[in-house]
C-alpha cells in the first residue's frame, strides 16, 4: 500500500497526535536537568519542581497586597476582556457582511473601506486607542475589535460572494424580497462561516489582548507575564504562557462543537 493512502489506527492516531508534545517536554526538561545540574539557581529552563511550587503559589496562595488568587483573577479578567471583544467583533462582522454580501450598492461603498482598514497594523494605533479611550478597560476591548473584525468581515463577505446566481434567481422567482433572502438565503451561510472565522482569530486575539495587557493594566495573565519578567521568572512566565495556550485550546475547542451541533450540515467547520 502506497503511504499515501495509509491511515492510523485509533490508537495509532492517539499516540503520534501526543508524540510532538512528549518530544518537545522530553527536549525540554532534559535541557532544564543539564543547566539545573550546572548551576541549581539558573532561571532560564526552570524544572518541575520549581513551576510547581510558583503555580502553586499564583493559584492556591492569596496574594498578601490583594488577597486574591492571582492566576484566577488575571485568567478572569482577561478572559471577560477576550469574550466582550469576540462578542462585538462578531456582530459587528455578521451586520456588515450581511449588508455588503447582500447589497451591491453597500459593498461597492464599505468593501473597500474595510479592505483598507484591515491593512493597518492595529498594534500601531494602540497609543492612539490610550489616548482617545483610556487606559482602561475599553482600549483593550477595541484593541481585540479593530484587530480582528476587518478580517472576518473579508472572510464573511467573500463566503456571501460564493453563493451560487442560481440560489439568488430562484429565491426571487418564488417571490422573496430582500428581508427573505437576507433570513433565508444569507444568514444559514454565513453564521457557520463567522464560527469558523472567529476560531481563525483566536490567535490575533490573543496576541492583541496580551500586548494591551502588557502596557497599561493592573491584572490580567498578560500584565502578569510582563510583571514578573523583571526578575527573569520564568518558573512562572512558562506555566502561564502554557495556561494562555491552554485556554485558547479549549475556546477553539468549544466554537468547533457548536458549529458541529448548530450546523451539522456545515463542512468548513471540520478539522
Amino acid at each position: 500500500m502506497r503511504l499515501i493512502n495509509r491511515h492510523p489506527s485509533r490508537i495509532g492516531g492517539l499516540m503520534l497526535l501526543l508524540l510532538p508534545f512528549v518530544v518537545l517536554l522530553a527536549v525540554y526538561f532534559t535541557g532544564s536537568a543539564e543547566r539545573l545540574k550546572l548551576n541549581s539557581d539558573d532561571k532560564l529552563l526552570p524544572g518541575a519542581t520549581q513551576m510547581s511550587d510558583a503555580v502553586k503559589a499564583a493559584a492556591f496562595t492569596e496574594d498578601k497586597r490583594t488577597g486574591e488568587y492571582l492566576l484566577w483573577a488575571d485568567t478572569l479578567s482577561s478572559l471577560r476582556r477576550l469574550g466582550i471583544g469576540l462578542l462585538v467583533s462578531a456582530v459587528i462582522a455578521l451586520v456588515v457582511a450581511v449588508a455588503t454580501g447582500s447589497f451591491p450598492v453597500v459593498s461597492a461603498t464599505l468593501s473597500p473601506f474595510v479592505t483598507v482598514i484591515s491593512m493597518v497594523p492595529p498594534l500601531a494605533v494602540l497609543p492612539i486607542l490610550f489616548i482617545v479611550f483610556g487606559l482602561d478597560e475599553l482600549s483593550k476591548v477595541v484593541l481585540i475589535v479593530i484587530g480582528i473584525t476587518p478580517m472576518i468581515i473579508r472572510d464573511l463577505h467573500a463566503r456571501a460572494r460564493e453563493i451560487p446566481t442560481e440560489l439568488w434567481v430562484k429565491a426571487q422567482t418564488l417571490g422573496a424580497n430582500s428581508w427573505t433572502l437576507i433570513l433565508r438565503l444569507v444568514l444559514p451561510q454565513l453564521l457557520p462561516r463567522l464560527l469558523a472565522a472567529m476560531r481563525l482569530s483566536l490567535g490575533s486575539a490573543w496576541l492583541f489582548l496580551i500586548a494591551a495587557e502588557a502596557i497599561a493594566s493592573t491584572d490580567g495573565l498578560g500584565y502578569r507575564i510582563f510583571l514578573v519578567r523583571r526578575y527573569l521568572s520564568m518558573d512562572l512566565i512558562l506555566p502561564y504562557v502554557a495556561w494562555i495556550t491552554l485556554l485558547a485550546w479549549l475556546t477553539d475547542e468549544l466554537l468547533h462543537r457548536i458549529t458541529q451541533w448548530s450546523f451539522p450540515w456545515y463542512g468548513g467547520g471540520a478539522r
